[in-house]
């Protein structure tokens, strides 16, 4: 009898959540384990996916924001062929325009950029100098607090110019890697909707059903990710280059186009905007970094309460919190990558959980009613 109350107790245990996802846990680990020992065997595969991995992101991208001509069209009666052809013309006469206007603009501020950076890593470096030369007529704990930073500061100004020339070539690198971008891009149009059935039908039933129904509600979250962060990025943009041409600063399209892109970083966005905006601003007239900071505070404050609550709502119900835990443990975890993808990763986790919850709670239910029949 004991022996049957044990096993009873031991098949009820199988079936809590916890247990469950317990055991998922400690599976996935394992298979990551295994996988780092014997990673050599993979390096092909690695290699391969490294190289197309910024393209399909890209292209992925692109989906989201250009599905919707691509139903409008659609709906009109014109064939999808049609719609995909419009949609590669659009966004080449958008390429050519930033091309043929923008680019040269932020071209030679790049240009510019990198020949002053010499100058303005020996102003910083100065600026730096000066303010530990009046450390002495601080208190003693904040001068020790300033000794304790000041190797990091001028670590900081020193590889200005540095960090100048990565981001040029890393600006390069993307560039070239866009080439593949159109190719996923067409095949990703022309066969999105086959992805869900390719995926439902290796299950039958109910658990098919179930499948299709958290796949479509994964499309749901990125959809409201990708194009409410585009929205906000290119307002944050806008708002930035306007107030950096009210004030005067140098290099005001390529600071607001560099705000722009790191807006798409939750949370740590605007400090990493802020930094070299700052940096310049003081170079170029000591009172201009205290107005870039109004700038930046000021947008940062239309943005969190004014556009993404209307753009993006609570499609992603994600706590503040919670959005800074997930980007520092994903930025140990993974680096610049870890921080861009952490918050559209969780989002897609916590969609499936829900959806998993979901379903749990529908079986309970089910089993429940048969139980009161009997």
């Amino acid at each position: 009898m004991m022996e049957d109350t044990t096993f009873e107790d031991v098949k009820n245990l199988t079936k809590k959540l916890w247990f469950q996802v317990g055991v998922g846990i400690l599976l996935a680990l394992a298979i990551i384990r295994m996988f780092i020992e014997v990673s050599g065997i993979f390096s092909p595969l690695i290699i391969i996916g490294q190289t197309i991995f910024l393209p399909l992101l890209l292209g992925g991208v692109l989906f989201y924001l250009s599905r919707p001509l691509l139903k409008w069209i659609e709906k009109k009666g014109w064939k999808r062929w049609t719609g995909i052809l419009a949609i590669f013309v659009i966004i080449g006469f958008l390429v050519w325009i930033f091309s043929s206007i923008v680019g040269p603009a932020v071209t030679k501020q790049v240009n510019a950029l990198v020949n002053d950076a010499p100058k303005i890593t020996q102003d910083v470096e100065k600026m730096v100098g000066y303010a530990l030369d009046q450390k002495n007529r601080l208190p003693k704990a904040l001068e020790e607090s300033i000794d304790d930073q000041s190797g990091k500061i001028e670590a900081i100004a020193k590889g200005f110019g540095n960090w100048v020339v990565v981001f040029v070539q890393s600006l390069a690198q993307g560039i070239f890697a866009l080439v593949l971008v159109p190719f996923f891009l067409f095949y990703i149009l022309k066969d999105h909707e086959r992805f869900a059935p390719f995926i439902a039908g290796f299950f039958r039933g109910e658990q098919k059903t179930w499948i299709r129904k958290t796949l479509v509600d994964i499309d749901g979250t990125l959809k409201a990710y990708i194009q409410g962060q585009l929205v906000v990025s290119v307002a944050v943009g806008i708002m930035l280059l306007i107030g950096y041409l009210i004030i005067g600063l140098d290099y005001a399209l390529l600071l607001a186009l560099f705000g722009m892109v790191t807006n798409v970083i939750p949370f740590l966005g605007p400090f990493i905007a802020v930094v070299p905006a700052l940096i310049i601003g003081y170079v170029q007239e000591p009172q201009l970094a205290i107005y870039v900071g109004i700038i930046m505070l000021i947008a940062q404050q239309i943005e969190s309460n004014l556009i993404s609550p209307n753009v993006m709502g609570k499609a992603l119900d994600i706590h503040p919190l919670t959005v800074i835990t997930v980007i520092m443990a994903a930025g140990n975890i993974a680096g610049l990558w870890g921080i861009i993808l952490a918050i559209p990763t969780y989002a897609i986790i916590k969609t499936i959980l829900k959806n998993v919850y979901a379903r749990r709670f529908e079986i309970r239910e089910a089993a429940n009613s048969t139980v009161d029949e009997e």
